[in-house]
């Protein structure tokens, strides 16, 4: 029984795993009326990506991180770039065009070749995280100040992006763009919505299962360590910033795979996911699920998003962000361990009458 119960997390993971990979096969199958519910949870195991993410810097390392959009759209514009340009053959964009470039851009040119743009998913997020951390946390930069400095450094990229409209395309981003597999569409795309889906989901497993092996090697009690008791972890003789600036560009890697595996299913990508209030939103996934539990990252980017899909249309249409931030308030104030450290209490509770 206890080994059974110290596997919880993994079991529930799998449950979550069998029933994603159910959905496209009973799209294919008809049971499933719109395809658009399948693309929907393709979004979700991308937003499940960047919770783990997170909850392995602020969970496991109390790191508060308010500006993981930055890192997602990195990772998202990467890969829609590349996308871009097999539609236009590696030739310039309309917007391009109409910005008054002639040829396309130097910096665009990388992103004609397939593996060099994967590359750049990991790189260029995690470049940025590196810099970014190194300069951040070598200065022990912690707490409330490192959310502020998170949150300017986020909008000073989204005004960048904004401001360089004739290569971004500005607030519009890029958009009408297909799937690494072509279209994902319709009922005449199946296949390679299947493709596509499933791609994703060995991503969110790979995430998963490098998250735990983290966590729960030295290096994870050494995050926990850190969150506890930072000054006490830096007096035992471990350099604490590289162990931070570490477990951040991990944290922003996963951020920027989530961002490109969002631009498939999403067919687009702008600067609103790159707000200040997207990476808030980011942090509550990971706090109703459960923060410091990986599982309960992924359960908390589930159901928050399902809710978000539910509410946003119909008769709660005007007041569903209310109720998502309701949510949000009753699970800090009353269940700091959120839906997984709920479920733990009550094992627990069960386990004591039993014995």
């Amino acid at each position: 029984m206890k080994k059974l119960k110290n596997q919880g997390s993994n079991i529930c993971f799998l449950v979550i795993v069998i029933l994603l990979a159910l959905a496209p096969i009973l799209a294919g199958a008809g049971i499933i009326k719109s395809t658009s519910m399948v693309l929907f949870l393709g979004k979700c195991i991308a937003f499940a990506i960047v919770a783990i993410g997170l909850d392995l810097i602020w969970g496991y390392t109390g790191i508060l991180s308010l500006g993981h959009g930055l890192y997602f759209c990195l990772g998202g514009y990467a890969m829609a770039m590349y996308l871009k340009l097999q539609e236009t053959q590696g030739g310039i964009t309309d917007f391009m065009q109409v910005g008054g470039l002639t040829e396309l851009p130097l910096i665009w040119r990388p992103f004609q070749n397939i593996f060099v743009s994967m590359l750049m998913v990991f790189v260029v997020p995690g470049a940025a995280a590196g810099i970014i951390g190194y300069f951040i946390f070598k200065s022990r930069v912690k707490g409330v100040y490192f959310s502020i400095i998170s949150q300017a450094l986020t909008w000073a990229a989204y005004s960048m992006f904004i401001a360089l409209s004739p290569y971004t395309n500005g607030n519009v981003g890029i958009t009408e763009i297909k799937s690494l597999f072509g279209s994902i569409k319709g009922s005449g795309n199946i296949d390679n919505m299947m493709k596509v889906f499933y791609l994703a989901l060995l991503l969110l497993v790979l995430a998963y299962a490098s998250s735990k092996y983290l966590v729960d090697s030295k290096f994870g009690k050494l995050l926990i360590a850190i969150r506890d008791g930072e000054n006490r972890t830096y007096f035992s003789g471990y350099k604490v910033s590289k162990f931070k600036t570490f477990i951040y560009v991990i944290s922003a890697v996963f951020a920027g795979v989530a961002g490109a595996v969002f631009v498939n299913f999403n067919g687009s990508i702008t600067p609103s996911q790159m707000t200040i209030s997207y990476s808030i939103t980011m942090v509550i996934w990971v706090a109703v699920g459960g923060r410091g539990t990986i599982i309960g990252a992924i359960i908390g980017a589930f159901l928050i998003n399902l809710c978000e899909y539910n509410l946003s249309s119909g008769s709660l249409v005007d007041i569903w962000q209310y109720i998502i931030g309701a949510i949000f308030c009753i699970t800090i104030l009353f269940f700091k361990g959120g839906i997984v450290g709920l479920v733990k209490e009550r094992i627990s509770k069960v386990d004591r009458k039993t014995d």
